[in-house]
């Protein structure tokens, strides 16, 4: 299969939350917040992120690229510039592509040991 656009150039996940705590400091274990992006086309995307919250004014862009006929599993965890995501803090995100991409949204919350994963995917603007 050719690379095909698939997707949007813009996405929001109104849900963010990465818990503070852990089970384990294994990072498979580790509680973290992740947008799995696919890009299918033929052309490298450049993502850029916009953090929202309910107390302060939003943080970003963070960026990024996604290879053409790629994929990435990206962790808000590992979002560093222009500064770290705060943990036990609620937030949302808008994510804009230079090409049509597919966001998914995951959730592993360790916190307790009966770990809990969530999985939406975005909504597409």
């Amino acid at each position: 299969m050719s690379g095909v656009a698939v997707g949007r150039r813009v996405w929001a996940i109104a849900e963010g939350y990465i818990p503070g705590q852990s089970v384990s400091g294994d990072r498979a274990l580790v509680s973290h917040e992740t947008a799995c992006i696919l890009n299918a086309s033929d052309e490298d995307a450049e993502i850029a992120i916009t953090l929202f919250f309910t107390d302060r004014e939003p943080c970003g862009p963070y960026r990024t690229k996604v290879g053409a006929r790629r994929t990435l599993h990206l962790r808000f965890n590992d979002l560093a510039d222009p500064e770290p995501v705060p943990r036990d803090t609620s937030y949302a995100s808008v994510i804009e592509s230079t090409v049509p991409i597919v966001v998914q949204h995951t959730r592993l919350d360790s916190r307790n040991p009966n770990i809990a994963l969530l999985s939406t995917v975005a909504f597409a603007a």
